[in-house]
């Protein structure tokens, strides 16, 4: 157990300073990993494009709602009425 514990201590931190890239580089890899990944389809973009205002919509009415009833509440109980 002693020697797990030394062991530990002896670690040395890596190095991430490598060979130097090219300013433009980080554009280059962005590229390249997009055209890896596999996009939606249009349809099924669009059907996920309406869910979300739908989600969207439902919640900011559920909002809607409970801000104007709170809003009543406490109109009633500040100004008696």
């Amino acid at each position: 157990m002693a020697n797990r514990a030394k062991n530990k201590r002896q670690t040395k931190a890596v190095s991430i300073v490598g060979k130097s890239k090219s300013r433009f580089s980080f554009f280059r890899e962005s590229i390249e990993e997009l055209r890896k990944a596999q996009w939606p389809t249009r349809r099924e973009a669009f059907r996920l494009s309406l869910l979300v205002m739908a989600v969207c919509a439902a919640v900011g009415g559920i909002l809607g709602v409970l801000d104007y009833g709170f809003t009543k509440l406490l109109t009633e109980l500040l100004l008696g009425g």
